[in-house]
């Protein structure tokens, strides 16, 4: 079986970058899907984070369901910017305690709806991740924002931040409503500033959100400091995100060789990457990312592909060989 993971389409995205919507764009993803025997949608795959519409996706996932056709399957793994698609059925039902539980399609009107585009292309549906293999677990990666402040710290801020999970930890500790995350930050700047420093300051927040790098100086969120912003947003990524995410998987208790994920959109690990940073202690899981199908300005200025935050990455697994990262653009 030939697997293609992408992830972060943003589809229907505020500022207009996610590249899916354009000709050229969507005609290489669909010519990678062949010969593939199931594509996984990990997450971030509609824009939903501030009560948008489904609607801009839907020639998108068309396109992908028609040139799939109904032999071959979709599999979706929901976000943080498309959790609408699950988390009124989560709260209803209780958030299971398998890492990689089944949803039904009709969980939810938007569910739904986004499967129904996706047709004729068999449809399911896992949360919080799924196994692609009895080697590979894959999930969006949004928990791993629970694990990005520092736990020496995080008790001073237990009370505005819920409770850190801990070993033996089930998916539903890391569903808590009041989480460190900058999506949170985001929606309270949007609220308080007025228009158009809301505006500003949700694009900073946007780029911070992609590559896990809150603090980041404005001073650098400009064009003409994008190959530096790259660099540091992606040592950032590999001293703090990776290292989250691998403690995720520890507190969840995945046995997995292999985790892939988005949420960060940085491929990898590319040619040129050294490989020891992309793994968990000891050496153990391998951890892989897909990047993001989204055009980031302030990182990619005057870049040129191949480049980790450039539009357009994927992760391809073969049978139940390793994954591997690629650029599709």
């Amino acid at each position: 079986m030939r697997t293609l993971v992408i992830s972060d389409l943003h589809l229907g995205s505020r500022i207009g970058r996610d590249v899916l919507r354009r000709p050229e764009p969507l005609a290489a993803l669909l010519a990678a899907l062949e010969g593939v025997d199931r594509l996984v949608l990990l997450g971030d795959v509609v824009e939903l984070l501030r009560g948008g519409s489904p609607a801009p996706a839907k020639p998108v996932l068309r396109a992908i369901g028609s040139q799939l056709g109904r032999d071959r399957e979709v599999l979706i793994v929901p976000g943080n910017h498309d959790a609408a698609l699950v988390r009124p059925w989560l709260r209803r039902h209780g958030v299971p305690d398998a890492i990689d539980a089944a949803v039904p399609l009709d969980a939810t009107p938007l569910l739904a709806e986004i499967a129904s585009y996706l047709a004729p292309a068999r449809v399911t549906v896992r949360y919080p991740g799924v196994w692609l293999s009895e080697r590979v677990w894959a999930t969006h990666g949004h928990y791993l924002d629970r694990h990005l402040l520092p736990e020496s710290a995080f008790g001073i801020a237990r009370g505005l931040l819920g409770r850190l999970p801990r070993d033996g930890a089930r998916p539903s500790d890391y569903e808590q409503r009041r989480s460190p995350s900058v999506t949170a930050v985001e929606g309270w700047l949007g609220r308080w500033l007025p228009r158009p420093l809301a505006a500003l300051a949700e694009n900073a927040a946007e780029l911070a959100r992609a590559a896990t790098m809150p603090g980041i100086p404005l001073r650098l969120l400009s064009h003409r400091h994008a190959p530096l912003t790259s660099l540091l947003l992606g040592m950032q990524m590999r001293r703090a995100s990776i290292p989250a995410l691998a403690r995720v998987v520890h507190r969840l208790g995945v046995d997995a060789d292999w985790v892939v994920f988005g949420h960060v959109h940085r491929c990898g690990p590319l040619a040129g990457d050294d490989p020891a940073q992309w793994t968990g202690p000891n050496g153990r899981p391998r951890i892989a990312n897909t990047g993001s199908w989204v055009y980031e300005p302030l990182l990619l200025h005057r870049a040129a592909p191949p480049h980790p935050y450039w539009p357009g990455g994927a992760i391809v697994i073969e049978d139940d060989g390793d994954p591997r990262a690629v650029g599709l653009l």
